[in-house]
């Protein structure tokens, strides 16, 4: 525990909020900026005076739940939050499983990538955000369970309408290797969460293939950087693929573009028209 760096820690951020801020009220004699020690406690229920010897550095090491309530009193952010239990001597506990909200300013990114086909992928590979142009180019996810929307489970083990695997794509082998060394690296960082072990007791026992590949225990295969949809539609698409990841939520953006001017980036914008009705094709 760093008494010292702890107390200037809780000082600064006490003194960027203000009342109204925490819906206190303001009073015209406040010489303190920000809140006062005494505010803090109350916001975070422990005493003034414990409060008050955490910022002169000479309080007792705090427990899990207060450094919860502090956090909370005092507004940080999840990076502030991790710091402060660093700073207290109790690092902050893995996250239970993978994170499923997906941040406002995400789904506002993909809906202004109206030429890309763009959504938002969990530590699982479960699709968890998409934009129209992604939904017009693999499925529609807002029309299916939320078991289907998981690219693992979808390239072992289906649905493949008309025998396509993973909407006709041409990489659909090297993604499945890919999907397994991804899932096994959320495995690791979270063993404890019933749903990852459910999804890969469930391939294991589902897919002679996941099983073969789990037992490779690779985990950095190399990234495809170009595939192509074999769309019911509009015919074959061929697209560059990005990946942006989005570490504070262990969630990765993909996006898929095409060559402006080419044949594909005419399918893309064909599709942006069409949507998900794809001419009364099921896909």
């Amino acid at each position: 525990m760093n008494r010292r760096q702890l107390a200037d820690f809780l000082r600064s951020r006490r003194e960027r909020i203000t009342p109204a801020d925490v819906g206190l009220p303001g009073g015209p004699r406040r010489r303190t900026p920000g809140l006062r020690r005494e505010e803090v406690a109350q916001l975070a229920y422990i005493s003034t005076e414990y409060y008050a010897r955490l910022e002169q550095a000479r309080g007792p090491h705090p427990s899990r739940e207060v450094l919860a309530q502090l956090a909370r009193a005092l507004r940080l952010s999840d990076a502030e939050r991790d710091h402060l239990h660093h700073l207290a001597g109790a690092p902050p506990a893995p996250a239970p499983g993978p994170s499923r909200e997906v941040r406002q300013s995400i789904l506002d990114l993909l809906q202004r990538l109206p030429l890309a086909a763009a959504f938002v992928t969990s530590a699982t590979l479960e699709v968890i955000a998409w934009n129209d142009l992604a939904a017009a180019l693999m499925e529609d996810f807002s029309a299916v369970p939320r078991r289907d929307r998981n690219l693992v489970r979808r390239a072992f083990l289906g649905p493949h309408p008309d025998g396509r695997r993973l909407y006709g794509v041409s990489d659909s082998h090297a993604f499945a290797r890919h999907s397994v060394s991804q899932l096994r690296a959320a495995a690791a960082r979270y063993p404890d969460d019933p749903e990852v072990t459910a999804l890969i007791d469930e391939l294991l026992a589902g897919s002679a293939e996941f099983t073969r590949l789990w037992a490779d225990h690779e985990v950095a295969p190399e990234p495809t950087l170009r595939k192509t949809f074999d769309h019911p539609a509009v015919g074959p698409v061929t697209v560059n693929c990005d990946a942006l990841d989005i570490t504070d939520r262990d969630q990765r953006v993909v996006v898929y573009t095409a060559a402006p001017g080419s044949r594909s980036d005419e399918a893309l914008r064909l599709l942006s028209v069409i949507g998900t009705q794809r001419m009364g094709v099921s896909g």
